[in-house]
């Protein structure tokens, strides 16, 4: 008998961290289980070739919104190639719908629903033992029977750790859960279904942590909620985790900031710079979309903490924003994007609504007048307050803030640029249009392409300050990397080359000319030009630990 747990991830970098706790849970079969784990960019063909090779008699799919329509394109092909085969699937996926997707593929053998590790470890002693009936197994969906009972959810101290073989997360993002649950009750989450907060104890916590850092895993996730939800649990693994720093690993969390407390600030101001990086989701600044969606969140307290946060210089903040929530129409998101752009973070999602099966908002999308794609990630069209127009204007500003601020390629030339135009959105939305006017949004320009093309959208809006933007672009590329080609928009080094020979150092550095002070791109006197150049020096060897910027010396 072979089990095979099937995971398509997003890239290989990722890792899926439900079929290695499925696997764990059922660690008294585990010689009958394999993992399986792809990616998007696998051709079909070349993932039914390689699951064939494996000779499986039971195949079970991890489901979820990015990879629901690869798996579906699998699913009636795996029979013609390996009849007999029982397939079952699992995941937030199939577990609202069941009924509805067993109808849809008849060559499934069920679906496990909800909180999987009990129900696999059944499942396992059916196909291993034939000590059950299926009809037994709670938590299951079956074509002629439907559902066998809702499952009871698990003590996280009950799951064993599933990250006992290392060796298989090499140079990948290790995902982890302290807690599962969230006390919130937003509309569009599928975690407010399980309004309870279950937390794995901090002693195994901690125990468990220390694997990571012994072996100096360079990323790890916490895929918990809301983190901070529970202050001791958080600043006690906080706490932990500056006491036994490696000096590599980087810890990912998904908090709300508007509950941090001075103690939990105070800390987190004491970590090692790029150590931690904190997601927090704003959403929305509507205070009457925050009440549609039934999200408490404090704006003010969120703005407090994110600005302590930033000017401590050590953390890594990335915010969210949703487009396509009730109430918000094009001007209040715009009104929101500003708000949240201003707290400066390292990262700023623009991401759209996703009308989640089993969600409230799957609930009252029709109330809402929300349209939205049927196919996965579900993601909204339009509203009563959005028109799909607009969802396509916010769909091309996503794709500059992408290209330009998360890229964080353009820092110092944005913060002069933006100063050009009423407000923040405006630069990206403009942007957006010349990209379209171009012809450039549909050619995807190279990198080094889209620093001319900014070059040229600045020139168009603020002609008077060329020579400034040239020097911008030219600090912002050479402060990311050493150029084998130098840009046409850099200053001719020609004049310079005997005062520039001596001041160059070993091939891992560069020395560049300036005539503006372009690192004080946040301050009035950027604008002030001198007669005799700035010799700056760009060290490759030593890099900011957030912004990965090189080192710089004036000389």
């Amino acid at each position: 008998m072979k089990v095979l747990l099937v995971a398509v991830n997003a890239k290989y970098i990722h890792s899926n961290p439900a079929v290695y706790c499925l696997r764990a849970y059922a660690a008294e079969f585990q010689e009958y289980i394999e993992i399986a784990e792809y990616t998007m960019n696998n051709r079909i063909e070349a993932i039914l070739a390689d699951l064939f090779q494996r000779r499986p008699q039971v195949i079970a799919f991890s489901c979820y919104i990015w990879n629901w329509k690869v798996i579906q394109e699998l699913l009636p092909e795996i029979p013609k190639v390996m009849p007999g085969i029982h397939i079952w699937l699992g995941g937030p996926e199939v577990s609202f719908d069941a009924p509805e997707i067993l109808a849809c593929f008849p060559q499934l053998t069920g679906i496990m629903l909800g909180e999987g590790e009990e129900t696999f470890r059944e499942l396992m002693e059916y196909y291993c033992n034939s000590s059950k009936e299926l009809t037994n197994v709670s938590g299951v969906c079956l074509p002629d029977s439907g559902a066998t009972g809702t499952r009871a959810l698990g003590n996280l101290d009950s799951f064993p750790f599933p990250y006992e073989n290392m060796e298989e997360f090499r140079n990948r993002i290790i995902y982890y859960e302290s807690s599962r649950g969230c006390p919130f009750r937003c509309s569009y989450c599928l975690s407010s279904i399980d309004k309870s907060v279950r937390l794995r104890s901090l002693d195994l916590v901690k125990q468990e942590l220390l694997v990571f850092l012994e072996q100096k895993v360079p990323q790890v996730k916490f895929v918990d909620r809301t983190f901070n939800c529970n202050h001791a649990h958080a600043l006690g693994i906080w706490r932990f985790l500056k006491e036994h720093d490696n000096g590599v690993t980087n810890f990912h969390f998904e908090i709300a900031a508007d509950l941090l407390n001075e103690e939990e600030l105070s800390l987190l101001e004491t970590l090692r710079p790029g150590m931690v990086q904190l997601e927090i989701g704003v959403q929305s600044t509507n205070l009457q979309t925050l009440r549609e969606i039934h999200r408490t969140a404090d704006f003010e307290r969120l703005k407090e903490a994110v600005l302590r946060i930033r000017n401590g210089k050590n953390i890594h903040i990335h915010l969210d924003l949703i487009a396509g929530l009730p109430m918000e129409d094009y001007d209040s998101f715009v009104t929101s994007f500003n708000m949240v752009y201003f707290l400066g973070p390292d990262q700023l999602q623009l991401g759209f609504l996703k009308v989640l099966k089993g969600s409230c908002m799957y609930e009252k999308a029709e109330v809402y007048g929300i349209s939205y794609h049927s196919a996965a990630p579900y993601e909204v069209l339009y509203s009563k307050w959005l028109s799909y127009e607009e969802v396509l204007k916010l769909k091309r500003v996503e794709e500059m803030l992408e290209v330009y601020y998360n890229s964080r390629q353009f820092t110092n030339t944005l913060r002069v640029l933006e100063q050009v135009f009423p407000h923040p959105f405006r630069l990206y939305e403009e942007l957006a249009s010349y990209y379209e006017a171009q012809g450039f949004a549909a050619n995807s320009p190279a990198r080094s392409r889209r620093y001319e093309i900014l070059l040229e959208f600045a020139v168009l809006k603020d002609g008077q300050r060329e020579a400034l933007y040239r020097e911008l672009l030219t600090f912002d590329l050479y402060l990311r990397e050493k150029c084998k080609s130098r840009p046409a928009f850099a200053t001719d080094r020609a004049p310079f080359r005997d005062a520039l020979r001596s001041r160059e150092g070993d091939k891992k550095e560069h020395v560049e000319i300036f005539f503006y002070p372009v690192w004080e791109s946040g301050r009035e006197t950027v604008e002030k030009r001198r007669r005799e150049p700035y010799f700056v020096r760009f060290c490759y060897e030593k890099r900011d630990p957030l912004s990965h910027n090189a080192e710089i010396t004036i000389l």
